[in-house]
């Protein structure tokens, strides 16, 4: 075997090992976000807050969240991954922690916004180091398999709460307080395992062999927002993701509501619940080989496609009674399949459109929009829910959303 080919090999292995490290990693970040749903209804009890209430501590937490991907992605194209993934898990876990031991509502509203900046640090850096690693033509699929990893650890919290609330009947508290300790392994594992750059462990960079431009050498922080806001394909795109982000937040959200019930022991098919993030995972993968290999790295025509069909299938949700245990599991299923897979297709615009060394702002504003709306979204579903008295009036709400991201992103072209 001769130098060049060994060379290859390696960069190979470690190209899949960088991948499944963040991936590792990322598995665990949701324990400490996506259990606030699975506790709404013991919150709501406990301090007697109507729902529209819950939901601004949802709103709080995304908003904090974006505020931070606006910061944190331009930090990821200075510092790296390798940290700022770390300092954010670790955060996280004592935000949640803080969360579970509040005496009042307005302490968990502050508590779950710090959560969410904490949060912040995670994805944005994340997605620069995929970005290093893998070369555009294959970055539809490096992409999906990160999505795929953020896709599973809903399914992960999905479960844990289910177990922990059908099975151990737990007090709303030890949601906060026990899946979030995965995440401190997740993080000690990546931090070793991890280089932030191919040349960091003595390889050459990766070629940019899908970027429509490439920046300038030591571009400045206000330079790299301005060519980034300037750009208005990314923008659409930017919108587009949003009202995907709020019908899937809107669902990962709410779901666990309509399952409980209006109060904690009526469980009827609460195990339905699981199949939305379920079809999420599986969903990410199909969507990033999707546009790699049959529409030709080309990213907005599947978001379109599986936006569309998305809020169809939501729609037959509402008319779908939840007691219909089959019925609500093949579709639930498909909506999480549908309204989550095209994230793997999201991301990848920002080095396609801006290159890779603005990938981290990029990934860090498109975020920023995405959880903009999604927070939007939160107490407005939760005002839906209390004026018709119909918790199903969620899945009318995150259909429109769905339409809307199918129509705007076909405004980004090649």
């Amino acid at each position: 075997m001769n130098p060049i080919e060994n060379t290859n090999q390696n960069f190979r292995r470690y190209q899949w090992k960088m991948l499944f490290a963040v991936m590792f990693c990322y598995l665990f970040y949701y324990t400490g976000r996506q259990n606030f749903g699975w506790a709404i209804q013991g919150i709501a009890l406990e301090f007697n807050v109507a729902k529209q209430y819950i939901g601004w501590a949802g709103a709080a937490m995304l908003w904090a969240y974006g505020i931070g991907q606006f910061i944190n992605g331009n930090l990821a194209d200075k510092f790296g991954a390798r940290r700022m993934m770390v300092i954010g898990g670790v955060l996280s876990v004592l935000m949640n922690w803080a969360t579970s031991f509040a005496t009042a509502y307005w302490m968990i509203v502050v508590f779950w916004a710090l959560n969410g900046f904490s949060q912040s640090l995670g994805w944005a850096p994340g997605s620069r180091m995929v970005a290093n690693w893998w070369g555009g033509k294959e970055r539809g699929k490096a992409f999906g398999f990160y999505v795929f990893a953020a896709g599973c650890s809903s399914v992960l919290i999905y479960l844990l709460s289910i177990i922990m609330l059908d099975i151990y009947e737990v007090d709303w508290r030890w949601l906060f307080r026990l899946p979030v300790l995965l995440l401190l392994l997740g993080c000690g594992v990546f931090y070793f395992v991890v280089r932030d750059k191919p040349e960091d462990a003595g390889f050459k960079p990766v070629k940019d062999d899908m970027a429509f431009v490439l920046p300038k050498e030591n571009e400045s922080s206000l330079e790299r927002y301005k060519k980034v806001f300037c750009n208005k394909k990314f923008i659409f795109a930017c919108i587009s993701i949003g009202f995907q982000n709020m019908a899937r937040y809107g669902l990962l959200v709410w779901v666990p509501l309509y399952y409980l019930g209006t109060k904690l022991n009526e469980n009827t098919n609460l195990w339905i619940a699981l199949a939305l993030p379920v079809g999420m995972a599986l969903g990410t993968i199909f969507f990033g080989q999707l546009s790699d290999r049959v529409f030709n790295s080309n990213r907005s025509k599947p978001i379109a496609l599986s936006m569309g069909l998305a809020g169809l299938v939501i729609l037959m949700v509402y008319l779908v009674p939840k007691e219909n245990l089959l019925g609500g599991l093949v579709l639930m299923f498909a909506a999480g399949f549908l309204v989550y897979g095209p994230q793997s297709c999201y991301w990848p615009l920002s080095p396609d459109l801006l290159g890779v060394k603005r990938s981290g702002t990029g990934v860090g504003v498109m975020n920023t929009f995405a959880y903009a709306f999604a927070g939007a979204g939160e107490p407005f579903i939760g005002y839906m829910i209390d004026v018709t008295g119909e918790q199903n009036i969620v899945f009318v709400v995150t259909a429109v959303m769905c339409f809307f991201s199918a129509l705007i992103i076909l405004f980004v072209k090649r």
